[in-house]
């Protein structure tokens, strides 16, 4: 088990900050070698299921993910959404929380990050690189930047 966080803020609105990252699909563009299947169209609510392949080629592995979790933000609350990851390879936990406040937006992004085959003793490093990524996908998606090269 690895968890790590990542805290952000920025001069957005929270619900314009909530849409950016949780928007499943613009994922794709940031998270390198990673792409993104949303296989139901229609607005993310708790049962959305969408899948993260990652790999180059034929060698990679689904990630799959389930909203179990789902509170946009609204006027005096923090937006709040859990993802249970699901897949053979990576199991685990998301949680997003977007918050309004005087200085613009808060935004935490906890994981608890599983990987198959993984001893327990790479856990800190597998939380300095996640950090070090997912960091930088948090920061694509709120600077609404160009997709990462793939």
């Amino acid at each position: 088990m690895t968890v790590f966080r990542v805290v952000r803020t920025t001069p957005l609105p929270a619900p314009e900050a909530w849409r950016r990252l949780t928007d499943w699909s613009a994922h794709s563009g940031q998270v390198p070698l990673t792409r993104i299947s949303v296989p139901a169209p229609g607005p993310t609510g708790e049962g959305t299921r969408f899948v993260a392949r990652t790999g180059v080629g034929r060698l990679g592995f689904d990630d799959p993910m389930e909203v179990v979790r789902w509170e946009p933000p609204r006027a005096g609350r923090p937006g709040h959404c859990r993802l249970e990851k699901r897949g053979a390879v990576v199991r685990g936990w998301a949680e997003i929380e977007v918050r309004q406040g005087p200085d613009g937006t808060r935004v935490v992004w906890t994981e608890d990050l599983r990987v198959r085959g993984l001893p327990r003793v790479a856990g800190p490093a597998l939380a300095r690189v996640a950090r070090r990524v997912f960091g930088r996908v948090v920061d694509g998606l709120l600077n609404g930047a160009a997709p990462a090269a793939r």
